[in-house]
């Protein structure tokens, strides 16, 4: 039986390397183009899986080919895919990525079949499993559907580990049900009303976080690491330093390994370290599923290897 359910969204990537990207009503020409399975919460439940977590992932495809493709490769990771199913009638969610050469990317999404994930299907899935350590959501599935994972996390027993990507105001009930609450700084300056920047403003925002009812709050910081806060502890978490290439799918990177670590009982900072190695490499690799690191290179990384 699997330690971790990921319940969150699975789509197909197309993934557009640009020079630059384009003004409003112009057409910038010559880029490259290259499709990847993607998804939050697929991508989360592959990286945990790919680290050695046992991982079951609930979630919906459309009714085409891309969704039969991307229950099949994300299988291939390690992930149990038993509690996917298909929606009739709509498409798979889908994600147009533009990736400059800075390494950063702009994101649009048509949800598709994400958007019919129900509470119902939540409470099946709980059903069907025993023993989970750690639920993860992110916001990329209909809000009742996190509620309903949080409200049944906190009655098993379970940590609730919530992924506040993308922004969405939420209410304090919520945050005092999730165990982890993982933002970045943008998510942190959404819900704190104002700009998060640098590791002491992100410092600061995390204890103003963790005052808000979560049990721990995290900050990521893409190259400077990670911030943690727990109740009398605030602490910088380092990132070791790589060459960005692709920074797509370093924050799901990111939380896979947290869940991961969390689930094999290491502390909050353990875990977060770990967590900072695995997203350092995904930024050094092109694509979002294709780019998650193994066990060993974290390892490696995390040792100076």
């Amino acid at each position: 039986m699997p330690d971790v359910l990921v319940v969150g969204s699975i789509n197909q990537d197309f993934v557009l390397r640009v020079e630059r990207r384009p003004q409003p009503g112009e057409t910038v020409t010559g880029a490259e183009l290259s499709l990847h399975g993607g998804g939050k919460g697929a991508n989360q439940a592959a990286a945990a899986a790919l680290l050695g977590a046992r991982v079951a992932f609930l979630g919906r495809v459309g009714d085409d080919a891309f969704g039969k493709e991307l229950v099949r490769e994300l299988g291939e990771t390690g992930v149990d895919t038993s509690l996917v199913s298909s929606a009739e009638g709509v498409h798979t969610g889908t994600a147009f990525i533009t990736v400059t050469p800075d390494g950063e990317n702009a994101i649009t999404v048509a949800p598709g079949a994400n958007r019919v994930l129900s509470p119902t299907d939540v409470d099946l899935a709980w059903r069907r499993l025993g023993g989970l350590s750690v639920v993860v959501c992110q916001m990329e599935i209909p809000f009742a559907c996190v509620e309903q994972a949080a409200r049944l996390a906190r009655k098993s027993g379970a940590r609730f580990v919530l992924n506040l990507a993308p922004p969405s105001r939420i209410p304090e009930d919520l945050l005092r049900s999730t165990d982890v609450l993982v933002v970045n700084e943008h998510e942190a300056a959404f819900l704190l009303g104002r700009e998060v920047e640098s590791v002491g403003g992100a410092s600061r925002a995390a204890g103003e976080l963790l005052a808000r009812g979560p049990g721990s709050a995290v900050v990521t910081l893409g190259a400077s690491g990670a911030v943690v806060a727990a109740p009398g502890d605030v602490r910088h978490v380092p990132a070791p330093r790589v060459e960005a290439v692709d920074t797509t799918a370093a924050g799901d990177a990111f939380v896979g390994a947290l869940a991961a670590r969390i689930a094999a009982d290491d502390t909050l900072e353990e875990a977060v370290s770990y967590a900072v190695a695995a997203g350092a490499i995904t930024v050094t690799r092109p694509g979002a599923r294709s780019a998650l690191p193994s066990s060993s290179e974290v390892i490696s990384l995390a040792s100076g290897g």
